[in-house]
């Protein structure tokens, strides 16, 4: 238990100064409300109203979420490899090349599709 009181203590005053933040800001914050600030934000632009089942999403919103979980995933192989690269020697490294390879086809695909422009 003595390894992990550091850690419990950090938590305890990580914790202790958000909420001592949170509620010094309600008591000792400006309190002047008034229309605009009590409406929802959406940019400057006044918000309009959705159908009764919620808005419909494009399709280019799925697609750059699927394109950032891939890279992401990426980066969290590409790390630990990166970090024990002398440990695994030459099987290690052809692995990797594989997997990125691999990443970079899709990345190929994707970018010859044209789901990276943007208008």
């Amino acid at each position: 238990m003595n390894v992990y009181t550091p850690i419990l203590v950090l938590g305890a005053l990580g914790a202790g100064f958000a909420v001592f933040s949170v509620v010094m800001a309600s008591i000792v914050g400006p309190k002047r409300y008034n229309r605009a600030k009590l409406e929802a934000y959406e940019c400057g632009i006044e918000p309009t109203p959705h159908a009764a089942g919620g808005g419909r999403f494009p399709i280019k919103y799925y697609l750059t979420a699927m394109l950032f979980i891939v890279f992401d995933i990426e980066i969290v192989f590409l790390y630990p490899w990166a970090v024990t690269f002398d440990a695994l020697g030459l099987f290690g490294l052809v692995e990797m090349l594989l997997f990125v390879l691999t990443v970079f086809v899709a990345y190929a695909y994707v970018w010859r599709r044209g789901g990276l422009e943007w208008d």
